[in-house]
């Protein structure tokens, strides 16, 4: 039995469909909820296959009676080309979303994914909101198969006779999490003599509800500091991993290291007068309260 958690979530919908078996097993499961999704396909134009991929994606949408767009969109210059094709591709969804009126944007992470991003985010020194995984909604996204395992999904779409791309990247094992997906979790199960993905997923979900708590009190101590320029006084008597969570609050984007954040909590004990950010940013305390500011600004 494959979960789907479709809770609070209204018809019409927008289904992220790359023609993978994932999106399009959330495809068949969100017609059979009555959902009326509309299987978008976003065409990156980075492989010459591309266009092709896109006709399995219509075909699949024809056969069971749901809505398709084709969506191209072009993909920026600079590094990191797969986090600049997923903020190109969530654009583009959440265009879609909004010029349809559909009530979500749906898309087909499933427990396998998540416990790699628990891997991946623990290689790279996250703390406890990395190990909490993807969330099941944030704003308009919605991932309903975040407990479905990936081989129920290809069997899913295998029983209903409909065809599905293979991307090629997915075998390539000089991308970090191919290489946990074929070679680091296997292995991991087979030592722990148990199927680990439960285990991860199980993990995130208790991480993310204390991920979520600590949120929430955090936004309430920038409140009673000021979320426009805190008193350095209430941060600095703060618990410190509330006030940790309230500096990364309030410097917003670039995510701020751990140093970082550190360093601000120093300025506001009153240890450093000020510190540099990444982002050129600059942080100040001034007359009890900190100041931050492009590091260039007069």
């Amino acid at each position: 039995m494959i979960e789907a958690d479709f809770d609070g979530i209204d018809a019409p919908v927008i289904v992220a469909c790359s023609g993978g078996p994932d999106s399009v097993a959330l495809l068949v499961l969100a017609v059979e909820a009555g959902l009326e999704p509309v299987a978008v396909y976003v065409d990156h134009r980075l492989r010459p296959s591309s266009a092709d991929d896109g006709k399995v994606v219509e075909r699949a949408a024809s056969e069971l009676g749901a809505a398709f767009e084709p969506v191209t969109v072009s993909v920026g210059d600079g590094g990191n080309l797969e986090a600049r094709a997923r903020e190109a591709r969530y654009a583009a969804l959440e265009e879609c979303r909004a010029r349809r009126g559909a009530s979500a944007v749906l898309v087909g992470h499933t427990a396998d994914d998540q416990a790699e991003t628990v891997l991946l985010n623990l290689l790279r020194g996250s703390a406890s909101p990395g190990l909490a995984g993807m969330p099941a909604r944030r704003d308009h996204i919605a991932r309903p198969l975040l407990n479905a395992r990936r081989a129920d999904l290809a069997a899913l779409v295998r029983a209903r006779g409909l065809d599905t791309v293979h991307d090629p990247s997915n075998d390539e094992q000089a991308f970090r999490r191919n290489w946990l997906r074929h070679e680091v979790l296997p292995l991991l199960s087979k030592g722990a003599d148990r199927d680990l993905v439960p285990v991860l997923v199980r993990q995130a979900s208790v991480l993310r509800a204390e991920s979520e708590l600590l949120d929430a009190m955090a936004d309430q101590l920038l409140v009673e500091a000021g979320d426009v320029k805190p008193s350095a006084r209430v941060l600095a008597a703060a618990h410190p991993a509330v006030a940790r969570r309230a500096v990364r609050r309030w410097l917003g984007s670039p995510p701020p290291s751990l140093a970082e954040v550190d360093r601000v909590l120093a300025v506001a004990r009153c240890e450093h007068r000020a510190t540099e950010l990444n982002g050129h940013r600059r942080v100040w305390r001034s007359e009890g309260r900190l100041h931050q500011e492009l590091a260039s600004s007069p």
